[in-house]
């Protein structure tokens, strides 16, 4: 087996292992490493992919108690969780598995241990029996990815206070939820275990619920988050957790200081947001720039500032998005081959996989004003859209924001039904360059959701019809 690789990737999640098929795609040798054993990273084996299918079992079961019957379909429901959980567990295990084949079918070489770069062009890997192997290349690309970051004082044993990790994993349905961090991964999260029968509260340091999306999203979002049973105590922070025998007592205190609270729950749900995974991997000792918040520090071509070393996904600046760090991944494995790969963050999307679903891309009217860019606002309400009033879905509306005087589509942002899919029209229009005119004048099936992104591009120049 030769140890000689064109290219070496460290992380095997949806940054390394699509590196590594772009690499074979174009010819390279590559080696594609990961600690866990079962390749996919973080997204497939304990993020995106099992909180989806979480999510659309425990809403599948919402609606059948509550949405159905005023449907005019009556029914009997009962949860099964070790059910819902084997769903999971098979949908996570068939995308893993489906890594590896590409891997195999793109003549990467897929290697299980822990991986350390001893210099540049030069990677050894403490293999699962105890031996070490030293693997020699030209390039070396780190994709290892972010874990959770920690609570203060607080330790998460993934059983009564857990990460995500162990929030997609447990065994009943706690009475009583406590989320800290009202991002996507809190929210998501406590959606499913609500749906399911929980009473979640949500903690957060900041006045809002996620931070970064547009702010009139956000707070239709937070709205109807509360409508649906989740509370909400903003401008929070935690500051003390006990283990007592029946129940853990959280204590609370505002942001800015003052009087401290106290509040039980059964499960604690730590959900503050992630940090890049950098410890261990050789990475200072091989010269190469961290930043203050330890991401490796590249240029825009992927490039660290010592020759031979890249870095994509998490563990550089940026959204921590796995799509992001796929297409950096294609981008970065181009420049390596001598082409000339780009990505374009405008034309990134993000999603909120609640029910309603929220997403966005471009930018929000906060960052427009923060720059003076003079904008416009076409909106479009889901109430007046006839689609989702056939499927009783008329919660939420879709927003263009749209160059003042070339009218060029600068963000769009939907809070409703099928969001997820929605945004990708959007996403394309900013990637092409396109105005707000242009999705206007493009003929949309009818009745179909999209319909309501093709009115509220209407509404920029005040001809929404359907309104």
């Amino acid at each position: 087996m030769s140890d000689q690789f064109d290219v070496i990737i460290i992380g095997g999640g949806p940054g390394g292992y699509n590196a590594a098929i772009r690499a074979g795609q174009l010819g390279l040798k590559s080696a594609c490493i990961d600690k866990r054993g079962a390749f996919g990273g973080t997204c497939l084996n304990v993020g995106c992919i099992p909180s989806k299918a979480l999510l659309y079992t425990s809403e599948l079961y919402e609606e059948a108690r509550d949405k159905l019957p005023k449907l005019g379909i009556k029914t009997t429901t009962e949860l099964d969780l070790a059910g819902m959980m084997a769903h999971k567990t098979k949908v996570v295990g068939e995308l893993t598995k489906g890594v590896e084949f590409l891997l195999k079918k793109n003549k990467s070489e897929a290697i299980v241990g822990v991986a350390r770069i001893a210099s540049p062009g030069k990677v050894e890997v403490k293999l699962n029996d105890g031996s070490t192997r030293t693997l020699e290349t030209k390039h070396i690309v780190t994709a290892t990815g972010s874990e959770v970051a920690p609570l203060s004082d607080v330790t998460i044993d993934e059983e009564r206070i857990v990460s995500s990790t162990g929030a997609l994993s447990l065994k009943t349905v706690p009475k009583r939820l406590l989320v800290v961090g009202a991002g996507y991964i809190g929210l998501e999260l406590g959606s499913v275990w609500r749906r399911l029968g929980s009473e979640v509260t949500v903690v957060e340091f900041l006045d809002r619920v996620t931070p970064g999306l547009d702010g009139e999203v956000a707070k239709q979002f937070q709205r109807l988050l509360a409508r649906q049973g989740m509370k909400f105590q903003l401008s929070t922070k935690v500051v003390g957790v006990e283990k007592k025998s029946e129940a853990l007592s959280v204590t609370l205190e505002p942001a800015a200081g003052g009087a401290q609270s106290a509040l039980e729950t059964d499960i604690l749900l730590v959900a503050i947001g992630r940090r890049p995974y950098t410890d261990g991997l050789g990475l200072v000792e091989a010269g190469v720039t961290l930043d203050k918040r330890g991401r490796v520090v590249t240029d825009a071509h992927y490039r660290t500032n010592v020759e031979g070393i890249w870095a994509i996904g998490d563990c550089r600046e940026g959204a921590m998005l796995a799509h992001k760090a796929e297409d950096e991944a294609v981008a970065c494995i181009e420049n390596i081959a001598g082409r000339s790969g780009h990505v374009n963050y405008d034309a990134i999307p993000a999603v909120v996989y609640t029910h309603p679903e929220v997403a966005s891309v471009g930018k929000t009217e906060e960052e427009l004003k923060s720059v003076g860019t003079a904008y416009k606002i076409g909106k479009f309400p889901f109430t007046a859209n006839a689609r989702a009033k056939t499927i009783a879905s008329t919660e939420g509306f879709a927003k263009v924001l749209a160059d003042a005087k070339a009218d060029r589509v600068l963000g769009v942002h939907i809070i409703g039904a099928e969001a997820g899919n929605l945004i990708q029209e959007a996403a394309f229009a900013i990637e092409i360059g396109a105005a707000s005119e242009d999705i206007a004048r493009t003929s949309h099936a009818h009745p179909t959701l999209t319909e309501a992104l093709r009115q509220s591009a209407m509404g920029v120049e005040g001809w929404a019809m359907q309104m």
